[in-house]
């Protein structure tokens, strides 16, 4: 009787997880939080999606309010993943400025992704070279609350100008147009790069951007922010650039609930490092093609999830211990 008993609870999981009552993946569903359809993390976060439901986790990717709206989402438990900018995790996790009071502690990295360029561009035939010749300008430091306005203060503190610049806050296309008017001096733009707001301009108006010199992104790892890395704009980024340019850039990064298992974060992490499943998100656009297991902990700004860093260190990858929780 007793066997008989176990085999028809046998019969009846198998039915109910045919049925999808129960799911084969221990019961936890993932909805990834993205971006608009126009930008990177949409299509992304899309194809990663589908490559996580070929391989028996439940998962789906929404469109969002991007990096801030993603942080709170997994913070109130309507996300369980998310693609956002690390100096932005950075500020949710430590509750700092747009999340002032509201700290979102439950939140782990996974994996960097791909630069975000912090670009000062100004017009070709300005008499600006430097972040100092900046003093006195008038300059579009990004949307109000937003993390371009957060970056421009601190690259701008640490240069010694911040205080003296004339601010003017204007979203990407409105900056973009303000400098072909000749309305501002410079616009701060934290996007991959080339921009397109950027290079809508640049056709007729040709445009530089400014060097961010080591000095400045030394200053600004021994403030705290970890999450600037260096990038060099190659010269034929936009009309205008006659030499390759220093500049620093934060990353994208895929972060997810501590509450999620740690052997559904390795294997979201594992699938995500797969070369064939990167070969498909390096087809998604052309700033996906920077994700590599190389660069992985790059500009990690947050603790990794524990599923992430069994992972990383099967691989053989060195784990910081500031990024361990």
């Amino acid at each position: 009787m007793k066997m008989k008993a176990l085999g028809l609870v046998a019969i009846l999981v198998v039915a109910l997880v045919a049925s999808g009552c129960i799911s084969s993946g221990g019961g936890e569903k993932v909805t990834i939080y993205t971006g608009g359809t126009s930008g990177v993390y949409f299509p992304l976060g899309s194809k990663y999606a589908e490559i996580l439901n070929k391989n028996g986790i439940e998962a789906k990717a929404v469109t969002s309010g991007a990096s801030v709206t993603n942080a709170k989402a997994i913070g109130e438990g309507k996300a369980q993943a998310a693609i956002l900018q690390n100096d932005i995790a950075y500020y949710a996790y430590h509750g700092l400025y747009m999340f002032e009071g509201q700290a979102v502690k439950n939140i782990r990295g996974v994996a960097a992704l791909y630069p975000e360029t912090v670009q000062f561009v100004v017009r070709a035939d300005s008499d600006i070279k430097s972040l100092q010749d900046l003093k006195g300008k008038k300059v579009a430091i990004g949307a109000p609350g937003s993390g371009t306005a957060v970056a421009a203060e601190q690259i701008l503190k640490a240069a010694g100008v911040w205080d003296s610049i004339q601010k003017v806050n204007q979203k990407f296309s409105e900056a973009a147009q303000s400098l072909k008017l000749g309305q501002i001096d410079a616009a701060v733009i934290v996007s991959g790069a080339p921009t397109p707001a950027v290079n809508q301009i640049a056709v007729q108006t040709p445009v530089r951007v400014l060097p961010i010199p080591d000095d400045i992104l030394d200053k600004l790892h021994q403030q705290g922010y970890i999450f600037y890395v260096r990038q060099v704009l190659p010269k034929d980024t936009y009309n205008g650039m006659t030499e390759d340019t220093p500049t620093v850039a934060v990353k994208a990064i895929l972060a997810v609930s501590a509450d999620l298992s740690d052997d559904l974060v390795y294997k979201m992490t594992k699938l995500l490092f797969d070369p064939a499943n990167l070969e498909e998100l390096h087809n998604v656009h052309a700033k996906t093609k920077f994700i590599s297991l190389d660069t992985a902990l790059d500009g990690m700004s947050i603790p990794l999830h524990p599923g992430a860093i069994k992972f990383y260190e099967e691989k053989g990858i060195n784990v910081p211990d500031n990024i361990k929780p």
